[in-house]
């Protein structure tokens, strides 16, 4: 089999973010609605250190900062200018010398840094959120080193934003974390916003908030390690914001799996958390992995592209840098068994036909791999795949129908973290739908016409399947009967071949 042709919307893109505490280059790869990252460097230059001091950047910082961008602009030598985006965010545009510092990036490097407002700032960190969580609604929040952006979003897009001095360098950071006036600072600031904006889910931006999501993970040995749509209760992320406020710089040190970086600047950043949940009455702390610079890829798309789902792009772009096709295969599969599934009662609500389709997009993500071993690598490239779009649930579903649709053993991979994560429903669910997969592609030996003469039909408690007239002796033979009683059992039906 030979591999599949690139898709057509497919192409690289760099962005580089001056931010107020890092200035970071990341390349990706996109195709489609999907976005990868394929490079990702930065540097901790702390532009917005001495803000609240003396009102400009940090000395020291403008050069590391400087020599960072003249790095990234070496690697970029060779970059089509339309495939680059510069921007800067709080640090260049509040400083005094901030102009100054912009002009230079402009004039001596040839890099096109946009200096974002506010509002700007705030409207790329929600759709950076949608891009990752296309349902997502309720408030973003975007904490820098020395802002704090705060948008709604909802079935139409990202409201206007604004933008509030809360990032930890505009509160103090470095310095020690003085609680109660700086709560109380926070607070007077948030608390006229609790009519607008109070309520329901919040999606937490931004490497410190991140870290928070991590550490938390950590303290409740949560075992599968993936920031993005990592949730939280509000008592959970309650707990946790007042634990790290309450730890000094060597308690924190301490801490197993804590960036070194985010000593100084953590314990404001869940003071604001905190803080946020308090006076905005926040019920859900969801932390996005995607933000201001996936927000600017996504408004550069095409309207098109961007409303295809990010789940469905990302598992079929994976498996053609497998090497693999995903297209007529995935939706012969599709067509062919989701109407047997449909007639399940959903374990996912409305998301299960979604979760259906791309599971058939993932049907031969083994099929470069070892035979011995394709089950659980592949299992393993799904559940910690970087695809947007689903939640930890959903990805914990996909990675073991994957699994299933190459072996029938019982015994997964992670069980601690399946059992964790999916109910037993759930599990049952994914196994029956990897089982029909490997039903549907051996009985077809991965030929989409082949497949369309065959049905598959759920009837009260038996599970059939059928041949169209004169086509029996060719599709359900040995093997098809052994693969349609491992669905039938996965299903608790009996099962009919006719």
């Amino acid at each position: 089999m030979s591999p599949p042709e690139p898709r057509s919307d497919s192409r690289q893109a760099a962005v580089i973010d001056v931010g107020s505490n890092s200035v970071r280059l990341v390349i990706y790869r996109l195709e489609g609605r999907a976005i990868w990252t394929v490079y990702n460097e930065k540097a901790l230059a702390g532009l917005g250190r001495d803000m609240a001091d003396t009102g400009r950047l940090a000395p020291d910082g403008i050069e590391v900062a400087l020599g960072a961008l003249r790095r990234f602009r070496a690697i970029l030598q060779d970059w089509a200018p339309d495939d680059v985006i510069a921007v800067a965010t709080a640090a260049v545009r509040e400083a005094e010398d901030g102009p100054a510092f912009a002009d230079h990036v402009r004039a001596e490097l040839g890099l096109p840094l946009r200096v974002l407002s506010g509002e700007e700032e705030a409207y790329f960190a929600a759709a950076g959120v949608l891009a990752g969580h296309p349902a997502a609604q309720g408030l973003v929040g975007d904490l820098g080193g020395s802002s704090l952006e705060l948008v709604k979003v909802g079935p139409d897009g990202p409201a206007p934003g604004l933008t509030l001095p809360l990032g930890p360098f505009a509160l103090g950071a470095p310095r020690v974390l003085d609680v109660e006036p700086t709560r109380h600072l926070i607070a007077d600031s948030l608390r006229p916003l609790a009519g607008a904006l109070g309520g329901g889910e919040f999606h937490a931006v931004g490497g410190a908030w991140r870290n928070l999501g991590l550490l938390h993970m950590v303290m409740t040995d949560y075992p599968l390690r993936v920031a993005h749509q990592y949730e939280m209760s509000r008592t959970e992320a309650l707990d946790l914001t007042r634990f790290v406020v309450r730890q000094s710089r060597s308690s924190l040190e301490r801490i197993v799996g804590l960036s070194k970086k985010r000593y100084e600047t953590l314990p404001y950043a869940a003071l604001v958390l905190e803080t946020l949940i308090e006076q905005l009455g926040l019920e859900r702390i969801v932390v996005s992995a995607f933000g201001l610079r996936e927000g600017l890829l996504w408004d550069g798309m095409d309207e098109i592209v961007r409303r295809r789902d990010p789940l469905l792009e990302g598992c079929e772009a994976m498996s053609v840098m497998r090497g693999l096709s995903a297209g007529d295969m995935a939706q012969a599969l599709d067509r062919w068994l989701a109407p047997a599934f449909a007639t399940l009662e959903p374990v996912f609500g409305s998301r299960d036909p979604l979760l259906i389709a791309a599971a058939c997009r993932l049907a031969d993500l083994g099929g470069r791999l070892h035979p011995d071993h394709r089950a659980e690598l592949a299992f393993a490239q799904v559940l910690r795949a970087p695809i947007a779009g689903m939640s930890h649930a959903e990805r914990c579903f996909l990675a073991l129908a994957t699994f299933a649709r190459h072996s029938a053993s019982s015994s997964a991979p992670e069980p601690d973290t399946l059992s964790r994560v999916l109910t037993v429903e759930r599990r049952a669910r994914a196994r029956a739908l990897g089982a029909a997969l490997r039903l549907g592609c051996d009985l077809s030996g991965r030929n989409g016409r082949l497949l369309a003469k065959a049905e598959l039909a759920i009837e009260g408690m038996s599970l059939r399947l059928s041949a169209a007239e004169g086509w029996s002796d060719l599709l359900l033979g040995e093997q098809t009967a052994k693969r349609a009683a491992t669905l039938a059992g996965a299903l608790k039906l009996k099962l009919a071949l006719t």
